[in-house]
């Protein structure tokens, strides 16, 4: 039997709520089911505002046109994450501007990033890399200090915190994704959080077109207008009912994915001290939520080799980004702060093994033991 990377887990109750939503007529976006989630994040995480969209990337796109950003604003984040993250900005005119990451969480590493603030800094993007919190105390004082906003990518972020507050709701925005690939998921989907009490108005304009047909609804005017730049980036109601059911079970898959993150980083452990790998670091202070279990192969060991030899056992795992900065686009569009030494091994070194909620103890076993036994061959 093959061990998939990744397998969406169903809640049983999403086709129910597609069903519930087919039957009261409508099926744009918000509708009850979007109301309903929005109430959820709401609640869940003390956001001044949550508003779903249709897609992680579409939120930080929302994050960049509520910043302002202008053509050769500089937006700092690391290198290593998705190329959403620096796409959103690059489409308003800005300028990624990559830092090094931690050698221990891969997340931006904060000790660089006031180094790398010019007259141009507009934002600080921090991506919660994993589920695992950057250092936002600090980010936040920089923040404060050099005036910038704070957009925190928390697309693997659900449900984890730092200090107790939920990540996403730290910075004046936040962003989350509900992809396939994620820990709640709606195949495609996202959300943006507001904490800033500025924005919340703003933002209902530019995810409605431009418009303020959410004011209309609410019978706050008697006609709604094009007000500013915005686009189509709500979700349809079959996406947040499908989205609701597995807000219904998020704290129990959540449970679940650390149960199986804490078994391999046990049966990991071994490995570690003797030297051929290194296992995840959770910062003090932060909750995961088991988005990811990776390994950071020793200098010397084939990456290649071992994930060809995980795939003959039937297994898939698999590695993770390309820097930016060593992309095409992120070379044209962006410029990098000082060597990125720390991002380039670690993304040459990284493999990521299969997690998803229904993988059991004896899956799990066949993945340590393939990986053990090839490690000591």
């Amino acid at each position: 039997m093959k061990i998939s990377f990744n397998k969406p887990y169903m809640t049983g109750r999403e086709l129910s709520y597609i069903a519930q939503a087919h039957a009261k007529g409508h099926l744009s976006g918000d509708g009850e089911f979007t109301k309903k989630c929005h109430a959820w994040l709401e609640q869940k995480t003390g956001a001044k505002k949550a508003l779903l969209t249709h897609s992680c990337t579409a939120a930080l796109e929302m994050a960049a046109i509520l910043a302002d950003i202008q053509p050769g604003d500089e937006v700092i984040m690391p290198s290593y994450t998705f190329v959403s993250t620096a796409n959103a900005f690059v489409l308003r005119g800005g300028v990624p501007v990559f830092v090094d990451i931690r050698l221990d969480t891969l997340n931006i590493d904060e000790t660089l990033i006031e180094k790398a603030i010019t007259t141009r800094t507009k934002a600080i993007v921090p991506v919660h890399y994993a589920g695992v919190a950057c250092e936002m105390d600090t980010i936040m004082d920089i923040a404060l200090r050099h005036d910038l906003l704070v957009i925190e990518d928390a697309a693997q972020g659900i449900m984890s915190t730092y200090k107790g507050k939920p990540l996403g709701t730290i910075g004046h925005l936040g962003t989350y994704s509900f992809h396939e690939t994620k820990n709640v998921i709606s195949g495609e989907g996202g959300a943006l959080l507001i904490n800033d009490e500025r924005f919340v108005e703003q933002a209902e304009i530019i995810r409605e077109k431009g418009t303020n047909r959410s004011q209309f609804f609410r019978g706050q005017v008697d006609k709604y207008t094009w007000q500013e730049v915005g686009s189509s980036f709500l979700p349809g109601e079959v996406t947040a009912a499908f989205l609701l059911a597995q807000f219904d079970e998020a704290k129990f898959i959540t449970e679940k994915r650390i149960a199986i993150w804490n078994y391999y980083h046990h049966g990991f452990e071994s490995l570690e001290k003797q030297g051929y790998i290194h296992r995840p670091v959770i910062s003090e202070g932060c909750e995961h939520n088991a988005h990811m279990y990776y390994l950071l192969l020793a200098e010397g060991i084939d990456r290649g080799a071992l994930l060809n030899n995980l795939e003959q056992n039937g297994i898939n795992a698999v590695f993770h980004y390309v820097p930016l900065h060593s992309s095409p686009a992120g070379q044209r569009y962006g410029r990098s702060h000082k060597p990125l030494n720390v991002t380039n091994t670690h993304s040459e070194s990284i493999v990521r093994l299969p997690l998803w909620v229904g993988l059991t103890e004896q899956m799990q076993d066949k993945v340590i033991n393939t990986i053990l036994k090839w490690v000591w061959k």
